[in-house]
């Protein structure tokens, strides 16, 4: 017998939360009729095809006075859904979509290291999280990768942003991006500057706690410990989760009180109460306020089950 909370996930609008729910909830196959009808849905109905359908021959959104800017529909942004709605990395709008960014990011990306500056990382780890798949062998990606192990090994990713000292937000971000890397292909470099960032964030810090550095030794932003779909700069718990999820390190001992936070956050009907704080300023195809709740949900259960603490019979 299926949880209602399932069958609420499985009724959801958005083709990606249902083929996500039947892959990583369910344990369904690929081949399976019902994961590959969803699968296919994702770039013909709902949200995909609503923020491609304005996108220009060259690639990039039109009325945008820069691809970050405006947010958060700007190029970049939209690059960024795209990839959380997991969009095929193979249709020829993404593969445009992402050949323009690398053509402007990697020249600013090139300046940017000639200076031998560090911070924004951010933006350079969501740009590897939307490339990689796309453009595996883009040869401009190893700018961002080399650029990714100096930042995180140089004062964990310091950001003028964030007072020229370590930056958690951008820690995260950029693991986001270099978690797409096979372990099998990462260098001992790569490797080394992932577990050095862990080590930052759940050994020398505390994920639940969120006593990172601050500027001006004030709080992390309330953000941090809501539950929030999308995000595109900031990061919060649950964000930092699926991360460690995509780098199989949720069994880190660090990781254990967020683990325990995250659980506690779960209402009596199975569901996680979910966030969108940037909903006004995003593609309002990602759909109403239960689309939120529905992505939170999926989220939270897909890390929890991952780590072994939930189980769906």
């Amino acid at each position: 017998m299926t949880h209602e909370w399932i069958d609420w996930l499985l009724a959801s609008s958005t083709p990606t939360i249902r083929y996500l729910t039947q892959v990583d909830l369910l344990d369904r196959p690929a081949d399976d009729e019902s994961v590959a009808a969803a699968r296919r849905a994702i770039m013909s109905e709902g949200p995909v095809p609503a923020i491609l359908a304005t996108q220009t021959a060259e690639g990039h959104w039109p009325s945008e006075h820069s691809y970050y800017t405006p947010k958060y529909v700007s190029t970049h942004w939209s690059m960024m859904l795209l990839a959380e709605l997991h969009a095929d990395p193979s249709d020829g709008r993404i593969q445009r979509g992402v050949d323009f960014m690398l053509g402007k990011a990697s020249a600013s990306l090139a300046g940017w290291q000639a200076e031998e500056a560090t911070g924004f990382s951010c933006l350079w780890g969501n740009i590897l999280r939307y490339a990689l798949p796309a453009a595996p062998d883009d040869e401009r990606l190893s700018l961002f990768i080399d650029y990714a192990i100096h930042d995180l090994q140089s004062g964990h990713c310091n950001c003028r942003m964030n007072g020229h000292i370590a930056c958690a937000w951008g820690v995260i971000r950029t693991l986001w991006g270099l978690a797409l890397i096979p372990r099998s292909a990462r260098s001992h470099e790569l490797q080394a500057a992932i577990d050095d960032a862990l080590d930052f964030l759940l050994g020398q810090f505390h994920l639940e706690q969120a006593d990172y550095p601050t500027y001006d030794g004030g709080a992390i932003h309330p953000l941090w410990f809501r539950l929030n779909f999308p995000l595109f700069y900031q990061t919060d718990i649950l964000f930092a989760l699926r991360i460690l999820a995509d780098l199989d390190a949720l069994d880190h001992p660090g990781a254990a009180a967020a683990l325990d936070w995250l659980a506690t956050q779960r209402r009596s009907n199975g569901r996680w109460r979910g966030s969108s704080p940037y909903r006004s300023r995003t593609w309002t195809a990602l759909g109403p306020a239960e689309e939120t709740h529905r992505w939170v949900t999926l989220h939270a259960a897909r890390i929890l089950k991952r780590a072994g603490r939930l189980s769906i019979s």
